[in-house]
């Protein structure tokens, strides 16, 4: 078969930033290129030509010039001009993602952003109508579908192997150093709300998609947030006040009658094997995943663990557990994803995680923080365009 290449731009903003430079720039497009681009099976390979695109100049040259790349610029509006540009991909901080994505929808290219996708749903839900009635193919990230642990999780529900789901226990999180005598391990913006910061809003969307993919819909949610950590240092060491939430202790109801609990905090020393752990309890079984491994305990196996506060545990319950084999090989969550948005642009595969599913996202963390400030449960209605 005869091989043929196209070259895929995509103008990348946000790389300077963590997640933009390490897990879509490296780990992602750059990989991709590093495997020879992205064979899509009938001839043609793809071979993504990012455009690093941002604020800091003289910080997209520098990484240019260290990954061998050509092209750089601060001018959205002119990248956005260009016609040899396919993609737009947004990495920013959230409040200048929602303009860029507009921008970037009325010139016509297909959007692919991290979350969450706007700043309040009116906003999500005009970047999906507006990309539907342009006619360009839109994905958002929602990477924590692919994780090995995660992906193990999803093949367990599909099989069956819990019975009736009863409830989800999330437990994520780890301690950021305030920044004073310790760097920070996130940027200060985080925890400012002027500036878009907040757990919920960072948290809630990935949880949105997590419950939604594997168990169900959420259709009411109870949260309580907290600024456990009132005082902090910014990255030139200046001292600031915290005035978004860096915790939140959130329950879920799902469609289908399952309970999800999750504890999401930036202030909490990790005392569990990943930073991220789910357990799932149903009538024929129960599971503890984290980002990569999950281990299951069936029904004919539970040991019979007795209230006992007068003598010492009498069982190692840890284990108790089988570890759920890999049974395939599985890629970076990031590049997996790139890859299947690229084969729905440019192969017409089926894809759902689109700007609709980013609103969703944005939709719980809006009604999460109600939720917080009212103190009660409110129901989550389903959205559509």
């Amino acid at each position: 078969m005869t091989r043929e290449t196209t070259v895929v731009r995509i103008a990348m903003n946000g790389v300077t930033g963590r997640m933009g430079h390490r897990q879509h720039l490296l780990r992602s497009i750059l990989a991709l290129r590093e495997q020879g681009g992205l064979d899509l099976g009938d001839g043609t390979v793809l071979w993504p030509e990012p455009i690093l695109l941002g604020r800091r100049a003289h910080a997209l040259r520098e990484i240019a010039e260290r990954h061998g790349l050509e092209h750089v610029s601060t001018d959205l509006d002119a990248v956005l001009a260009d016609p040899s540009v396919d993609i737009y991909f947004d990495a920013q901080v959230t409040a200048a993602r929602e303009g860029a994505i507009r921008k970037a929808i009325a010139a016509g290219k297909h959007i692919y952003t991290e979350k969450p996708t706007a700043t309040g749903l009116d906003g999500a839900l005009e970047l999906a109508r507006l990309a539907r009635e342009k006619g360009v193919r839109h994905g958002v990230v929602q990477d924590k579908l692919f994780l090995p642990g995660l992906r193990k999780l999803k093949r367990l529900v599909d099989g069956g192997f819990f019975g009736r789901i009863l409830s989800v226990r999330g437990e994520f999180g780890y301690w950021v150093f305030e920044g004073d005598w310790q760097d920070a391990q996130r940027p200060s913006w985080n925890y400012r709300a002027q500036d878009g910061g907040g757990i919920v809003v960072d948290m809630f969307p990935h949880w949105e998609y997590v419950l939604h993919e594997l168990f169900g819909r959420v259709t009411s949610v109870q949260a309580l947030t907290a600024t456990h950590i009132p005082r902090r240092w910014d990255e030139h060491g200046k001292p600031y006040d915290a005035t978004a939430d860096d915790a939140a202790y959130g329950v879920f109801e799902l469609d289908g009658g399952a309970i999800a609990q999750i504890n999401s905090s930036w202030a909490v020393r990790v005392n569990r094997d990943e930073l991220v752990e789910f357990q799932v309890d149903g009538t024929e079984g129960s599971a503890v995943a984290g980002l990569r491994n999950c281990r299951v305990q069936h029904r004919g196996t539970t040991p019979k663990p007795v209230w006992n506060p007068d003598i010492p545990a009498t069982e190692a319950f840890r284990a108790q557990w089988q570890e759920v084999p890999d049974n395939g090989e599985f890629d970076n969550g990031f590049k997996a994803q790139w890859e299947l948005f690229l084969r729905h642009v440019y192969a017409d595969a089926p894809y759902r995680w689109d700007l609709l599913a980013g609103a969703r996202g944005v939709q719980l963390a809006e009604l999460g923080l109600k939720s917080a400030a009212e103190g009660r449960r409110i129901a989550v209605p389903e959205i559509t365009l």
